[in-house]
């Protein structure tokens, strides 16, 4: 496999290099330093009849198995869209670390899951995957420089070979040496796609590859973390951690190296061809023959590999460590290693029918899918199964764009996940002009438990006895206005079955029903000209018996001083407030990147207090952050320790200067 990924990366590189010599005029961003969206929602012929003299460019996208027509995010008020992380996402100290929510976020799909998920966040995936269309080839660079060498890069790249052919390549790398001893942690992401379709519009495919990396060095947290607050040199990395070889360890930037850690991978290649059945039809304008198509009938079919790999490793392990804070015996093993690598090949075939020639938003989708499942452990025999299943889709926007319904289902009908299964509902509502919207949802899944808790791992995860299905029922609803940006949304779950990790090596399984209400709440106070206050609220609760730690109050909130200044100028700067209640905290195994229920600790923090200094000049974006201003107040009785913790024994980066540039260019 890695010898035709090889081949691909090739030969795709060269036709980028070939495609990048094609001449075409200079074009530019409008005065507000965002894109120009001309006809995105019309037919993209108008790529054929556009001015290239015009000083704007027509760039828009659609995600993967959606078809609304999208603008890159040109705003520069929130941080965030350019971080790997949202703020509703802690990690374990450092960018690249494990990672979990402080919202409850289960697992809402059916079918096969290994069961790792503390890097997923990091990740690029299919339902996030952009295929673009364009009138000029478009390249941005990103480049953020944090504390201690703390580096993140980002590369993007799209552009068309006429109309029929879009490319296009993302790449991010980051690496972290971490704010204590053995933590230094790095991503790799990259992302190229590829979108055609024939000039009659009949024939139209898609490509798709992902290569996904994640190494972070474990830890497993500070043996004495009381001693944060007595530190001679100030510097948390002279404490010792739980695992590692401390006498060793050295914060560098530029090592990439992970003696006793975790590395993820995760890799897919996607094919989907359709070719269509309807009316055809062109104009004819300034001797140009614009040829259109309706589809009225589409037959499709998606060809799909996934791979994946996790292991821990450990070169220079420390049996008395192991036993006396993880309760496992090494024995006199020199090393430690565990890794699991699956593979899922998946061929789907779908007929999907237009009711209305000109409307692609309204369609009826029905097909069957087969998956074969494989994996090779060392200490069982080769694992090969299969699952077969069907599902079914229907959607309806209305061409004025005021309604839109959504009923989605899928069903496994034999195999190893038989009778798991997804189903979903939603309608949303336009209620006025002005951008006003009511959505509500309805979804429910039944999932078979993750492999490893099955037993079907190689790390030393106690199998569940009588395992059952989990179920969940997920009802929620929405209203906002589109133009303003408030929004308040309710969630309601109700969960069968929960399947959590009960100890460090133990999963094990919830049986009775319980459940979970989240209230979301965002919106822009304007308090002058120049001066907003943007607050956002996340309410929380679950029923005391579960088995689920949260806290009952999540709040971001931000004082801005933005505007357009100067003419070309755009800048938002102010002061950030990331807050949430005292909780029972998740501990962390590292052996396993498991997060496990603990009910011995309460997590108790400070508000994170973060300056910033955000601007836009034409098509510069710059990004200045002094984070953790809270750090700076001592410990004390009543506000508790300097440094926030994100787990037991693991704290937070102290105060955190970050500077990043985002600079795009049209060709």
């Amino acid at each position: 496999m890695s010898f035709l990924k090889t081949i691909l990366l090739s030969f795709i590189c060269l036709t980028l290099i070939q495609l990048e010599l094609i001449a075409q005029k200079p074009g530019g961003f409008n005065k507000l330093g965002s894109f120009t969206n001309m006809g995105a929602s019309k037919s993209t012929d108008s790529l054929q009849k556009r001015d290239q003299n015009a000083d704007s460019i027509t760039l828009f996208y659609k995600l993967y198995n959606t078809n609304e027509a999208l603008k890159l995010d040109s705003s520069i008020n929130d941080f965030f869209v350019h971080y790997p992380l949202p703020y509703t996402t802690y990690n374990l100290g450092n960018l690249g670390t494990a990672r979990k929510s402080y919202l409850f976020e289960p697992i809402l799909k059916g079918g096969f899951d290994a069961g790792f998920h503390a890097y997923d966040t990091y990740f690029y995936t299919l339902e996030g995957t952009p295929f673009y269309q364009t009138t000029r080839p478009y390249t941005e660079f990103g480049y953020l420089l944090g504390g201690k060498g703390e580096q993140l890069i980002e590369v993007k790249h799209t552009q068309n070979n006429k109309q029929q052919l879009n490319f296009s390549f993302d790449y991010r790398f980051s690496n972290s040496p971490g704010n204590v001893k053995n933590q230094n942690a790095n991503l790799n992401n990259m992302r190229i796609t590829a979108h055609y379709q024939s000039k009659r519009k009949r024939y139209e495919s898609y490509w798709v590859m992902l290569n996904n990396k994640a190494a972070s060095s474990e830890n497993g947290g500070l043996v004495k973390s009381s001693k944060l607050d007595s530190l001679s040199l100030n510097n948390p990395y002279e404490l010792e951690t739980r695992l590692g070889v401390s006498g060793v360890a050295f914060s560098n930037p530029f090592n990439t190296a992970i003696a006793t850690g975790n590395i993820y991978k995760n890799n897919t290649l996607l094919w989907r061809q359709s070719y269509d059945l309807g009316q055809k039809d062109s104009i004819v304008k300034d001797t140009i023959v614009i040829h259109l198509f309706y589809p009225r009938i589409r037959f499709q079919n998606e060809l799909k590999y996934e791979s994946s790999e996790y292991s821990f490793a450990d070169n220079a392990p420390n049996a008395t460590s192991y036993l006396q804070y993880f309760k496992y015996d090494i024995g006199s093993n020199a090393t430690v290693k565990f890794a699991d690598a699956w593979s899922v090949v998946t061929n789907e075939f779908s007929v999907i029918s237009y009711p209305q020639k000109n409307n692609a938003n309204q369609f009826l989708q029905l097909g069957q899918g087969y998956s074969n499942i494989s994996t090779t452990l060392a200490n069982q025999k080769a694992w090969n199964n299969y699952d077969i299943y069907a599902f079914g889709a229907y959607k309806n926007k209305t061409r004025n764009q005021f309604w839109d319904l959504l009923a989605a289902g899928k069903l496994f009908l034999n195999g190893y996940h038989a009778g798991d299964y997804d189903a979903q509902f939603s309608l949303s509502r336009l209620l006025s002009t002005n951008g006003n919207y009511l959505r509500i949802s309805f979804q429910n899944s039944n999932r078979t438990p993750s492999t490893n808790y099955l037993g079907l791992t190689q790390f030393p995860i106690t199998s569940l006895i009588n395992s059952q299905k989990e179920n969940i029922i997920k009802m929620s609803g929405e209203t906002g206005n589109r133009k303003t940006g408030w929004n308040l949304s309710a969630n309601y779950e109700l969960i069968n079955n929960f399947n959590y990790f009960s100890a460090a090596l133990q999963p094990a399984v919830y049986t009775p029903a319980f459940s979970y209400l989240r209230i979301q709440a965002s919106n822009k106070f304007k308090i002058s000209t120049y001066w907003n206050w943007y607050n956002e609220l996340n309410f929380q609760t679950v029923d005391p018996a579960a088995p689920i730690y949260l806290p009952l109050l999540l709040t971001r909130q931000r004082l801005a001083f933005e505007g357009n200044f100067y003419k070309n100028l755009f800048l938002s700067t102010g002061l950030e407030f990331i807050y949430h209640t005292d909780y029972k905290a998740d501990d962390y195994m590292p052996l396993t990147g498991q997060f496990y229920v603990q009910n011995d600790y309460t997590l108790h923090n400070r508000p994170t207090a973060n300056a910033y200094l955000n601007l836009l000049i034409k098509r510069f974006k710059a990004y200045v952050r002094l984070e953790n201003l809270n750090t700076l107040i001592s410990t004390s009785s009543t506000l508790g320790s300097g440094y926030n913790f994100t787990a037991r024994n693991y704290p937070g980066t102290g105060t955190w200067f970050r500077v990043g540039i985002w600079w795009n260019f049209i060709n």
